[in-house]
């Protein structure tokens, strides 16, 4: 009894989290079915969870820091971990891939090769080029993240958790995005790999009509940003909101150079023939 009110406590403090984790979830079972989109997210939390309890005691790999448990009572916890924590990691590391596809795209593409195209997160052809693009979008997407987070005591957050030895990039040490990366890389290509033992998912038949599948997790990482520049301006944190601004922007426009709707150059190839060059596997 105890535990399921944990759960509903969990929900009501942190609904913004389940939001964005549903998201995730109907959108990975939309583009790979359920069985895959349960496997993915399984993978990445549990990596991330076991990151999350070793870099509290030992201080790898995001370096040390220390959940204070100011919300026990409140909200379930793992050991010293609060699951919405480490849950957060499962959309960010599908939107984190699902932009790297988008970036992986060939020349020519534009946005309306990815109306019906769907090619699949991990191609055979580039798995490990789409592994570490992934990571270090996972990586570039906490450090908007992770500052304003640092200072969840003036915003609804709540203060939950903190690094006791500072750190120069606004309170966070950069061992931490390094922590980031090595969690996206491993959470990313275990997925590439279990997808290569078993083929890679194929899209269900019951989301066959839902356009743009393709740009579902781009989309969804491109929210969760936006979520965290709010806050970072709702709380007059105008120096980090500059630089957060400026990651975000360039991560956005390389995203919009890749989706350009304008018409396209002489000499240009079509979009579907883009997406269907060799070691580009897409499909319809």
């Amino acid at each position: 009894m105890e535990a399921l009110q944990l759960v509903w406590g969990t929900l009501l403090l942190r609904p913004y989290v389940f939001l964005f984790l549903g998201a995730a979830l109907v959108a990975a079972a939309a583009e790979q079915g359920l069985r895959q989109a349960l496997r993915f997210a399984g993978i990445v939390w549990t990596t991330a969870f076991l990151a999350e309890f070793a870099s509290t005691r030992i201080g790898v790999p995001f370096g040390y820091y220390e959940y204070t448990g100011a919300t026990r009572g409140q909200e379930l916890y793992l050991s010293n971990v609060p699951v919405m924590d480490s849950l957060s990691f499962i959309f960010l590391a599908y939107g984190a891939a699902g932009l790297a596809r988008l970036y992986r795209a060939p020349r020519g593409t534009g946005l309306g090769a990815w109306r019906k195209d769907l090619p699949p997160l991990f191609p055979a052809g580039g798995a490990m080029q789409a592994v570490l693009l992934g990571a270090v979008l996972f990586m570039l997407a906490d450090v908007v993240i992770d500052p304003v987070a640092l200072q969840g005591e003036r915003w609804f957050l709540g203060q939950i958790y903190r690094y006791p030895g500072g750190g120069i990039y606004f309170g966070v040490p950069l061992a931490n995005f390094a922590g980031w990366f090595l969690v996206g890389l491993v959470g990313l290509g275990l997925n590439a790999w279990c997808d290569r033992r078993a083929g890679c998912p194929a899209p269900p038949d019951w989301a066959g009509t839902w356009p743009y599948r393709g740009l579902y997790g781009p989309a969804l990482l491109g929210l969760v940003l936006a979520f965290n520049l709010a806050v970072t301006a709702g709380i007059g944190a105008w120096r980090l909101f500059a630089v957060s601004a400026a990651v975000t922007g360039c991560v956005a426009l390389i995203a919009a150079s890749r989706l350009r709707i304008s018409a396209p150059r002489v000499g240009a190839r079509p979009a579907a023939a883009a997406l269907s060059q060799t070691g580009w596997e897409v499909w319809r």
